[in-house]
């Protein structure tokens, strides 16, 4: 039986999860294998919101740092979000789940503009929404996005799905002496400079008490746990 408060989630996608071992563009397995774990939650009830980044495709900050102005770079960064979340919404309806990319651009032939009222409409008909395009401005991040997104859908909780279990106290790729925390504070987050997701992200839920759950998107059954209330990965609140 599912908690109450994961009524409505806002699952927050790095694009390089898509990309798989090969590190950029879209690999068709791993889009595959994860709108197989987006409708089983769907499934059970759930109303699912998704913001997916774009580095699989191009990063804006990385481009800036080679000559290219941030702004354009943002915008391109932007672009890629779309094409990933047209991607998944593919896969999804390929799997019978009614899914709607709602994008900050305008950009008709793909994906409907984003309307919150039409948004949290689209939710409560059971159907999977996948905002698309960042916040439609530039230098604020898809963080900043998924968080601004779930509050302004009212979501109960940010579930951010990554390549580790949780929140280290240092990249545990790096440094084999790195500690997993199994809860956080928004505060905690801050003043440790932890990556949970950038500041202006966590600051906006921390201001809006909107948790956020760190998880590895690769596990099997994470995001059933999840809502499940099984204790899985790091909860920040």
């Amino acid at each position: 039986m599912k908690s109450p408060r994961m009524h409505r989630i806002l699952l927050k996608l790095s694009g390089e999860i898509l990309a798989g071992d090969r590190g950029f563009g879209i690999d068709p397995e791993i889009t595959q294998q994860l709108a197989l774990k987006i409708k089983q939650i769907a499934n059970m009830g759930i109303q699912v919101g998704i913001v997916i980044g774009g580095g699989n495709i191009f990063r804006g900050i990385s481009a800036g740092s080679k000559g290219l102005d941030r702004v354009p770079g943002d915008y391109i960064g932007m672009m890629a979000t779309i094409m990933n979340s047209v991607a998944l919404q593919s896969t999804l309806e390929k799997l019978d789940c009614d899914t709607r990319v709602m994008s900050a651009l305008s950009i008709t032939q793909l994906a409907e503009p984003y309307i919150r009222r039409r948004g949290i409409r689209h939710l409560e008909k059971g159907r999977i929404v996948i905002f698309a395009g960042g916040t439609g401005n530039p230098y604020f991040s898809t963080d900043t996005a998924a968080a601004l997104r779930a509050i302004e859908i009212n979501a109960n909780v940010i579930i951010k799905g990554t390549k580790v279990d949780g929140v280290y106290s240092a990249d545990p790729e790096l440094d084999p002496d790195a500690t997993k925390f199994d809860s956080l504070t928004f505060k905690e987050v801050i003043e440790k400079e932890l990556r949970v997701m950038d500041l202006t992200a966590v600051t906006l839920c921390k201001e809006n008490n909107l948790p956020i759950i760190v998880f590895d998107i690769k596990s099997k059954n994470g995001l059933v746990d999840i809502v499940n209330a099984v204790p899985t990965g790091t909860t920040v609140s």
